[in-house]
């Protein structure tokens, strides 16, 4: 009984956070110009918008313009910082993890307060470097935190048996330990786009006119404007979004599969 009522207020749970987010797919299909609910006919003239606007589809190159660029980034610098953190033994270890965590920890806003007074001093304010440098912040937390773990379940002795064979330090990571790790590489990297895609906190305190991603365009289309056309991208964003996050559930799945 106790089971059944727990799986019960579980799906109540699910429900509850999930039907919000899907109120918006009818929406985006309303004949009306407006966000009425429920819509009073059905209509794609609001996808035809997004294909044949010119600013939204600069927003959405921007926006996945830095999100690739982030995720190489942030999963280079991640796997090299995640090496470091795994295999080396130094007084503040424990200090220095916490360190790499902290934007996850962080408020988003005093973040780009923080960031947004450091830029405006360097003149990155509304650049794609200081885009990319901001969203790394936020999104190298989610690579270290992948490739820790696939790191853990990696066996040294296959590293010193290669190392016993001649291979150097980069011979043996490129032959061994990157093909092992590769499921919390992929993972991470996956996390690092969509969370640059998704950032809307950061990119507001950073954006200028020729530069505005897609999650700004929105921020600023509800705020300013009605423009229904933002329904169909919401829906876009988050159908990449949910794509891109079960690509990366998939490759943490395959990461803790157990070899034979």
């Amino acid at each position: 009984m106790t089971k059944r009522l727990l799986g019960v207020f579980s799906a109540l749970i699910v429900v509850w956070l999930i039907v919000p987010t899907l109120v918006i797919v009818p929406m985006s299909f309303n004949s009306a110009p407006s966000f009425n609910f429920p819509p009073q006919g059905f209509s794609t003239q609001w996808y035809e918008n997004f294909f044949t606007d010119a600013s939204w589809l600069r927003a959405l190159f921007s926006s996945l313009q830095v999100a690739v660029l982030t995720m190489l980034v942030a999963t280079t610098v991640g796997v090299l910082a995640s090496l470091g953190l795994a295999k080396l033994r130094f007084r503040g270890k424990g200090l220095m993890e916490g360190y790499f965590l902290l934007p996850l920890i962080v408020p988003g806003i005093v973040l780009a307060v923080g960031l947004y007074s450091l830029f405006l001093r360097l003149d990155l304010l509304g650049t794609l470097p200081g885009f990319v440098l901001a969203h790394t912040i936020v999104s190298m937390p989610l690579v270290i935190t992948n490739v820790m773990a696939s790191l853990q379940g990696l066996d040294p002795r296959l590293e010193q048996a290669s190392a016993s064979l001649g291979a150097g330090r980069v011979r043996t990571f490129f032959s061994i330990t990157l093909p092992l790790i590769a499921p919390g590489v992929t993972a991470g990297a996956l996390f690092a786009f969509v969370t640059s895609f998704d950032e809307v906190v950061l990119s507001l305190f950073i954006q200028s006119p020729s530069l505005q991603t897609l999650p700004v365009k929105i921020f600023n289309s509800v705020t300013q404007t009605n423009d229904p056309t933002v329904a169909a991208v919401a829906v876009i964003t988050m159908l990449t979004s949910v794509v891109v996050m079960l690509i990366a559930q998939f490759a943490t799945r395959k990461r803790k599969r157990p070899v034979a």
